[in-house]
C-alpha cells in the first residue's frame, strides 16, 4: 500500500470520523431511558415495544458488512455520506411517530448508519500519516463504546426534562452535522476495489442468516429457548450461513473474502472480538440495574435513571482518554500486546466489580477500569485486521470485525439476561434479580474476558505493523519476529 500523504486536515478527518462513530453509537442507546414508557407512548404491548430496540440491532448487523464492501467498491467517503442519510431520515420518522410501526421503521433506518464506524476506520488507512495511524484507529474504533457510554446519561437527562421527541430531533440535527463535516473535511480517495462486482446473493444470504441467528438469540428468552420458533431460527441460521459460505468461496467477487478471513491473524482476532463484545456488554447490562434497584433489596442503590447515567458517564470519558494511549502502546509493542492488555484489564475490572458492587462509587470505578480495557482492546482489533488484509478489502474486513463484536454483545445480552432472570428474590411482593445473580453475571464477564485473553495469545506475529510495515497480505507470519 502506498503511504498516505499527510494533509493539514488530518486532525479534522480523525475528529470527524470519531464524532460520526460516537453519534452512530448514541443512536443505539437513545431509547434506553424510554423502555418502560414505550408501551404507553406508542399505544402498544410491551412485547411489541421491544422491537424498537431489536430492529436496530438486526439492521445494523446486516448493513455493517454490506456498507463496508460498498465502501471498497464505490469509495468510503461516498458511503459515509450515504450512511448519514438514513440516520437523519430515521430520526425524523421516530420524532414524528405516534404508533409502534413508524417507530420501528425509523429505528431500523437508524441502524443502517452503524456502517459509519468500519468505513471510518478503513478510511484512516488511506489518509492518515503512518505515525498517527495507530492512535487514530484506536480513537475511531473506541467511538462505539464511547457513544454507548455517554449516550445513556444524555438521553436520560433529555427524556426526564424535555419531551422524548426532542431526543430524535436532536439526533436528526447531529446527522445533518455529520453530513456537513464529512462533505467538507473528508477527502475523496479512490475506491480500493473499483471495477469489481457487488455480491448481491452473498449480501442476501448473509442478511437472512444473521437475522435468523440474532432473532433467536435476542428473543429466545421471551419465546422459550426450546420453542419451535427459536429452534427453527437457529437451524435456519446454520443452514443459510453454511450455504452462504459455500457461495462466498466460489464467487469471483465475494461480499466477504473468506479465504482472507481464514488467515490465522484475522480469524483469531475475529474470534477474540466475539468474546470481547460479550465481556464489554455484561457490565453495561448489570450496572444500571444495580444502581436503580430499590434500596429495600439490600443491595440495590435506589438511583434514578438520570443519576444512574451520570454514575456511568465517567466510563465513557475514560475510554476517550485511554484510546489514543492505546494507539501509542500499539506503536511501541504491537496491536497483539495492546489487545491482550485490554482484555486482562477488563477481567481485572470484573474482579473489582465483584468486590465493590455495594456502592455507586465502586460501580463507577468498575466501569472506569472496564472501559479503559475496552478502549485498549477496541483500538487494537482493527489494527490487527488491517495488518493482515490488502487495501482493497479494508472496509469489508473491518465491517466483518464490527459484526463479530456486535454478535458478542448480542450473545452476552442473552446469556447475562438469562442468568439475571433465573436467579431472583422476592422483596415487597415484587421479584428482583438476586445479589447472587448479579455476582454470577460479573463472574461470567470476568471468565469471558480471560477466555478472550487466552485466544488472543494465539494471534500470529506479523512483520512490521499497520502503521507502515508489511502485512500478512504480503508476508508470512511463520517467518515474522515475535512482535504483536
Amino acid at each position: 500500500m502506498d503511504a498516505p500523504q499527510p494533509t493539514a486536515r488530518t486532525g479534522g478527518v480523525v475528529a470527524t470520523l470519531a464524532f460520526a462513530g460516537t453519534v452512530a453509537a448514541v443512536m443505539q442507546t437513545l431509547v434506553t431511558p424510554l423502555i418502560a414508557e414505550l408501551p404507553k407512548l406508542l399505544n402498544t404491548s410491551s412485547s411489541n415495544a421491544t422491537w424498537v430496540i431489536t430492529v436496530t440491532l438486526l439492521v445494523s448487523a446486516v448493513c455493517v458488512p454490506v456498507s463496508g464492501r460498498l465502501g471498497d467498491l464505490l469509495g468510503k467517503r461516498r458511503m459515509l455520506l450515504v450512511c448519514a442519510v438514513p440516520l437523519f431520515a430515521g430520526s425524523v420518522v421516530c420524532a414524528l411517530a405516534s404508533s409502534v410501526v413508524p417507530m420501528i421503521i425509523g429505528r431500523g433506518l437508524q441502524g443502517v448508519g452503524m456502517g459509519m464506524v468500519p468505513l471510518g476506520i478503513a478510511l484512516l488507512r488511506d489518509v492518515v500519516p503512518k505515525e498517527k495511524l495507530s492512535s487514530s484507529i484506536a480513537l475511531v474504533s473506541a467511538s462505539l463504546g464511547i457513544g454507548g457510554a455517554l449516550g445513556l446519561p444524555i438521553a436520560s437527562a433529555v427524556a426526564q426534562y424535555a419531551s422524548w421527541r426532542v431526543l430524535f430531533w436532536g439526533s436528526a440535527a447531529l446527522a445533518l452535522a455529520i453530513s456537513a463535516l464529512i462533505w467538507f473535511l473528508i477527502p475523496d480517495v479512490p475506491a480500493g476495489a473499483k471495477g469489481q462486482r457487488f455480491d448481491v446473493p452473498g449480501a442476501l444470504g448473509l442478511a437472512v442468516g444473521l437475522v435468523c441467528l440474532l432473532l433467536a438469540v435476542s428473543k429466545g428468552a421471551e419465546w422459550g429457548w426450546a420453542s419451535t420458533t427459536t429452534v427453527g431460527l437457529f437451524v435456519a441460521s446454520v443452514v443459510v450461513l453454511l450455504a452462504w459460505g459455500f457461495w462466498e468461496l466460489r464467487t469471483r467477487d465475494p461480499l466477504v473474502d473468506l479465504r482472507t478471513t481464514a488467515r490465522p491473524r484475522v480469524l483469531i482476532t475475529n474470534l477474540a472480538s466475539l468474546f470481547v463484545g460479550f465481556g464489554m456488554y455484561a457490565g453495561m447490562l448489570i450496572v444500571p440495574q444495580l444502581l436503580q434497584f430499590p434500596e429495600a433489596t439490600g443491595y440495590g442503590l435506589g438511583q434514578s435513571m438520570l443519576a444512574a447515567g451520570l454514575w456511568m458517564a465517567p466510563g465513557g470519558i475514560m475510554m476517550m482518554i485511554v484510546s489514543p494511549l492505546g494507539g501509542k502502546l500499539t506503536d511501541a509493542r504491537g496491536p497483539k500486546f495492546t489487545l491482550i492488555s485490554g482484555v486482562l484489564v477488563i477481567a481485572a475490572a470484573y474482579g473489582l466489580g465483584i468486590l465493590l458492587m455495594g456502592s455507586a462509587w465502586g460501580l463507577m470505578l468498575f466501569l472506569m477500569v472496564s472501559s479503559s480495557g475496552v478502549g485498549l482492546a477496541y483500538g487494537a482489533m482493527p489494527a490487527l485486521i488491517m495488518s493482515a488484509v490488502p487495501a482493497s478489502e479494508t472496509a469489508a474486513a473491518n465491517g466483518f470485525n464490527t459484526l463479530m463484536r456486535a454478535l458478542g454483545t448480542s450473545i452476552g445480552a442473552a446469556v447475562i439476561g438469562a442468568v439475571l432472570s433465573q436467579m431472583t428474590t422476592e422483596t415487597g411482593g415484587f421479584s428482583f434479580t438476586s445479589e447472587a445473580g448479579f455476582r454470577t453475571g460479573l463472574v461470567f464477564g470476568c471468565g469471558v474476558a480471560v477466555i478472550a485473553a487466552a485466544i488472543s495469545t494465539f494471534i500470529p506475529a506479523v512483520r512490521g505493523s499497520v502503521t507502515g510495515g508489511k502485512s500478512d497480505a504480503t508476508a508470512s507470519p511463520e517467518v515474522a519476529p515475535a512482535r504483536g
